[in-house]
């Protein structure tokens, strides 16, 4: 039985905004005459389209469901992802990387890989990253088809599918460009469909005070000190204080520098929105413009997590809430009895505390565009992880290794069949994350495998002239492999040995499985970092003049000669950084 009762209003909303997604795919197709405008929008975006682009790409599941989950699992200090982690990157990637990126001229990250290294160092990061946009992609859609299963009653199967096909048609018509608009419509759709509902939550658990008040009682509950659901920072001197279960030494080796660095640096899906800026200037703003909301999302998309953890413990819609905390039912066996721990505990789903709060709280209309709101954000996630699947599979696999010196014409139908293949892929992975009773846990373990090694490879090899491309790549795979013996070899409290780790052995427990995430990225880059470093004093480097404009010390910065402070990137980062340090003491 479906828990929402959708009304013809709601169905309309719903309606108006699949029609302009794909509508806008269809207005864009007689543009999309060359590979470089399907995948590259032909580099003529203004900044502020690529900066809610930069930002948009990374709405999806993982921002608005993952990061609700985890505010309803650990609280505000959720916040850290974005107040220790995200901004801090984005500030580096726009003021020191994007002019390697922009100005080398490269079409993908990867390719730069091939320009400051070789072509095996190039290989293997577009492999990887080609595995990790699958994933990603198959998170997003197996949020949207449980949603959608929830609310709505359909089949999980046929949610699925419908999501894929809508993402497939819109891509398909108007490649890149079609994405970047539809990302940004789907920022809009995003803050006006989830302001109102923190609004509402808020005031139905008395304010901030209530929530406050109410989230104390459940820390005590869960033995954590009163006040370790509502602050960042007290409580992380020591594991067994704070909801996370890391100190804070964890805290910001494995998520701030790490794990931050590593995604916002050197991911490609959000660097590929700033490489269609129409100049370095705007390229180099792009992530800084990005930032100025993306500091304040965590009271968009956390704080509802918060409120349906406080909101209603006694309450239940449609039976599914009875075993659960507040608004959060209990995750379901295949069977549809309710999931138990070792500890005889009800394994809470987490991943439906935002739409809980959906369907609880919004009336007739609102309801509708809630709900449009949440598949804005999952198909805005599919969307920028598909277009960055094809572009890296045509550029930097097919053309690389399968076929080179084919025309432009084949490699635009080439991209257009890779978008149809990371679809199908991207389906078959949305069935692996339901696993995790957390998307954002699954989300951060994928990184700490993929691009806790890269951001090591990166940071040597645009700031050390001497590594070499046989550093960088056995350094990759050191990386690499270090992630996976730690996970291997560690296990979080609750978890079974096996996808989520402990499948060598069980040498060391952590109190969450976000911390071994922390640790297990924090190994992955060390390791990468070390080997990449012998074994490139053990080969010979390049000379200097074949590494200019790829490594700090043999370029030229870039000058700065906007006319209006505002456009001036060293400006715009010091205003950035200087509200997120105070957002910081806030909440202390």
């Amino acid at each position: 039985m479906p828990v929402a009762q959708l009304t013809s209003l709601d169905y309309v909303v719903m309606a108006i905004y699949f029609a302009v997604v794909l509508g806008i795919g269809w207005a864009l197709r007689r543009m999309m005459r060359t590979s470089t405008d399907f995948f590259l929008s032909g580099r003529s975006l203004p900044p502020w389209v690529t900066g809610l682009a930069f930002l948009s790409a990374n709405l999806g599941a993982q921002e608005v469901i993952g990061m609700g989950a985890s505010g309803a699992k650990y609280g505000i200090a959720t916040a850290h992802f974005y107040w220790v982690g995200a901004i801090p990157a984005m500030v580096f990637v726009g003021l020191f990387m994007m002019p390697f990126y922009y100005g080398s001229r490269a079409r993908s990250v990867p390719e730069y890989l091939k320009l400051r290294f070789d072509e095996k160092t190039r290989t293997l990061n577009a492999v990887s990253f080609a595995a990790m946009t699958v994933f990603s992609s198959g998170v997003s859609m197996y949020a949207m088809g449980k949603l959608l299963n929830l609310l709505l009653g359909w089949d999980f199967d046929t949610s699925v599918l419908v999501a894929a096909a809508i993402v497939l048609a819109y891509v398909l018509l108007g490649g890149l460009t079609s994405a970047i608009y539809n990302e940004v419509l789907q920022f809009f759709m995003i803050v006006f469909g989830f302001a109102p509902l923190v609004w509402i939550g808020l005031r139905a658990v008395g304010g901030w005070g209530g929530l406050r008040y109410r989230l104390g009682q459940l820390a005590l509950d869960r033995g954590l000190p009163a006040d370790a659901l509502t602050h960042t920072w007290k409580g992380m001197g020591d594991a067994a204080t704070n909801p996370i279960g890391v100190e804070w030494f964890g805290l910001m080796m494995g998520l701030a520098f790490v794990l931050s660095f590593g995604y916002w640096c050197t991911d490609f899906l959000v660097v590929q929105r700033a490489m269609a800026a129409d100049s370095m200037s705007a390229a180099r703003r792009t992530p800084l413009i990005a930032a100025l909301p993306k500091m304040f999302f965590p009271f968009l998309v956390i704080l509802p997590g918060m409120i349906a953890l406080a909101h209603g413990s006694d309450a239940s819609v449609g039976g599914l809430a009875t075993a659960g905390t507040g608004m959060i039912p209990p995750k379901l066996l295949p069977s549809g009895v309710p999931m138990v721990n070792e500890q005889g505990s009800f394994v809470l789903d987490y991943d439906l505390a935002t739409p809980m709060m959906l369907v609880r709280l919004f009336p007739t209309g609102m309801l509708g565009l809630g709900v449009t709101a949440l598949m804005a954000s999952f198909m805005s996630g599919m969307a920028g992880n598909v277009t960055a699947f094809n572009t890296v599979w045509t550029y930097d696999i097919y053309q690389a290794h399968i076929r080179k010196g084919a025309s432009d014409a084949h490699y635009l139908w080439m991209g257009r069949a890779a978008t149809v293949g990371g679809i199908a892929l991207s389906i078959a992975a949305a069935y692996v994350a339901g696993a995790f009773n957390n998307i954002m846990d699954f989300l951060q373990l994928i990184f700490a495998f993929v691009n806790a090694p890269l951001f090591a490879t990166f940071a040597l090899g645009m700031f050390w002239k001497r590594s070499t491309g046989h550093g960088a790549f056995w350094g990759l795979v050191a990386g690499t492999l270090g992630a996976a013996l730690h996970h291997g070899l560690t296990l979080a409290r609750g978890s079974t040995p096996g996808v989520k780790g402990g499948y060598f052995a069980t040498l060391h427990l952590y109190r969450s499985e976000l911390a071994q995430t922390f640790y297990t990225a924090t190994a992955a880059f060390l390791t990468c970092f070390v080997v990449t470093i012998v074994i490139s004093l053990a080969t010979r480097p390049r000379a200097d003049d074949e590494l200019r404009g790829l490594v700090y010390s043999l370029t030229p910065r870039p000058a700065d000669d906007s006319r209006h402070w505002t456009q001036r990137p060293a400006v715009l980062a010091s205003v950035v950084l200087g509200m997120t340090l105070l957002l910081n003491v806030l909440f202390y």
